[in-house]
């Protein structure tokens, strides 16, 4: 998966116009101008696609957490500056307050099934002897499992 299909989808999910993501942008520390959105959420094969960095997609879902769960007390959160699935399933675990219970859930809403050490593997630390990369698939599938859940 792309970080412009992430980014289309989640917004799918969520619902917001462009004001919206523009302002949720803004909350994660990044001025998006009307042409970048517009880009950033075309397809590939039209004129006005524009791919959409990891730092940007991260400064995304920082302000996609602080729109749902508000603004953290004290030191702002680092952007990354590169992005991995199991980043990007961290900061989805965050905004949409969803525990291992959760994503199992939605999993299975989405058809795929995965056992909880599993999951648990994918929020461990990278030196973490049990650390396992997240793989485009189980993003994907939370991703629809939230699509179904949100949006049935």
């Amino acid at each position: 998966m792309t970080n412009n299909d992430i980014l289309r989808r989640i917004r799918y999910i969520v619902d917001f116009n462009n004001n919206t993501m523009a302002a949720t942008f803004a909350l994660g520390g990044l001025e998006a101008s009307r042409e970048q959105l517009i880009g950033w959420l075309s397809k590939e094969e039209e004129s006005t696609f524009l791919a959409i960095t990891d730092q940007e997609l991260a400064q995304f879902l920082n302000g996609l957490i602080i729109s749902k769960r508000g603004q953290k007390d004290g030191e702002q959160p680092v952007v990354e500056s590169r992005l991995n699935n199991n980043i990007i399933l961290r900061k989805l675990k965050i905004a949409f307050t969803l525990r291992d219970e959760d994503f199992i859930a939605l999993l299975q809403l989405a058809g795929f099934r995965l056992g909880k050490a599993e999951l648990s593997a994918f929020f461990r630390k990278p030196d973490h002897p049990h650390y396992r990369q997240c793989q485009a698939q189980v993003l994907r599938n939370v991703l629809k499992g939230l699509q179904l859940k949100l949006k049935p």
